[in-house]
Parts: C-alpha cells; sequence; structure tokens
C-alpha cells in the first residue's frame, strides 16, 4: 500500500526568479545538495547507463567465446553480469522517470534498497569479473590453450565486468553517502 503523505519521489524545488542587484541563494535552507550521481539526477542515470553497457558488452563478449561450457565459473560470470544488467537497466528507468517529472528520490528505504542491491550486485560482478581473470590467465599462460581470439576475448570481457563493477560500486558509494548523510541530520 502507497502511503500517499510520504511519496518515494520528491519535488525539486525551483529557485525564485533572480532580480537585478540582489543575490541569490541557489538552494533552499536545510536542504542536501544533490551529488552527481545520486539517485534520481542525470549523474546517477548516467551511471546506470555505464553499467548497463559494460555489463552487457561483457556479457555478449564472454558468450561469443563459446567456451562458457568449458568452464563453470564463465557461466557465473555469464549469469553475474545478466544479473548486472537487469538491476542497472530497472534502476536507471527509476532515475529516468525521476528526472522526467523533475524531482529527486529522497526516501530513506528506497535508497536503502539500491544501496543493498548495489552492494550485492557489485560483490557478484567483482567476484565474476576476478574469477573470469583467473580462467584467462590459467587458459593463456598455464594451458597453453588460446584457440584463435578466445583469450583476447576473455580480457576484453573480464575488463568490460571491471568497468562495470566500478560504476555499480561507485553507486553504492553515493547511496550509501546519501543514507548516512540522512541519518545524521
Amino acid at each position: 500500500m502507497v502511503n500517499a503523505t510520504c511519496p518515494s519521489v520528491h519535488p525539486v524545488e525551483a529557485p525564485p526568479p533572480q532580480t537585478h542587484g540582489e543575490p541569490q541563494n541557489p538552494m533552499p535552507q536545510g536542504r542536501m545538495n544533490d551529488i552527481p550521481g545520486m539517485p534520481g539526477t542525470r549523474g546517477g542515470l548516467t551511471l546506470r547507463l555505464s553499467q548497463f553497457v559494460f555489463a552487457l558488452v561483457a556479457g555478449c563478449v564472454m558468450t561469443s567465446t563459446h567456451a562458457t561450457s568449458t568452464y563453470t565459473i564463465l557461466r557465473y560470470f555469464v549469469n553475474a553480469v545478466s544479473w548486472q544488467c537487469l538491476w542497472s537497466l530497472s534502476l536507471a528507468f527509476v532515475d529516468l522517470y525521476a528526472i522526467l517529472v523533475k524531482r529527486r528520490l529522497r526516501n530513506p528505504k528506497v535508497v536503502s534498497m539500491f544501496a543493498v542491491g548495489d552492494g550485492i550486485s557489485s560483490t557478484i560482478t567483482f567476484a565474476a569479473a576476478s574469477a573470469s581473470a583467473g580462467i584467462s590467465v590459467l587458459d593463456s599462460n598455464d594451458f597453453h590453450s588460446c584457440i584463435r581470439d578466445r583469450c583476447t576475448r576473455y580480457q576484453a570481457s573480464t575488463a568490460m565486468a571491471f568497468l562495470s563493477w566500478f560504476a555499480v560500486s561507485s553507486s553504492f558509494v553515493l547511496n550509501f553517502w546519501t543514507l548516512a548523510s540522512k541519518s545524521s541530520h
């Protein structure tokens, strides 16, 4: 049930029109400045889309190697970046909605859900990228079994997964910061 008195998305206050000669306060008193990358901002949308794109490229490149049946960890990798794609894309839609209706995501329950989801997603993505990097080293240096450009694809896919992890970790830190700054007020 939705509580209409405490919406999840709060309106952005527009500053009053500036008159000549009067100094203007750009932000209302008592309100935290928006940090680029926070939920519901253009920076947040950019982070979500970059997470999505990097994870999507990582998954597509890894599945193009046709080696996911060889190593179980590569199946885990594809599942992890698929989860990252779904998570990031769904939150990108939420950020886009908040931007279109000119509202910011300020509800602590919603932001905490984003923070927990980002923390879980970043951990899963980091584990998958690290394991994939290990398989890449094992395949190329120890087994010397790099057929065609398979190791290059492993490395490119792993690099994209690490970039996705970096972007989702940034989102996690910003969401956690938002929660911590709200609780200190």
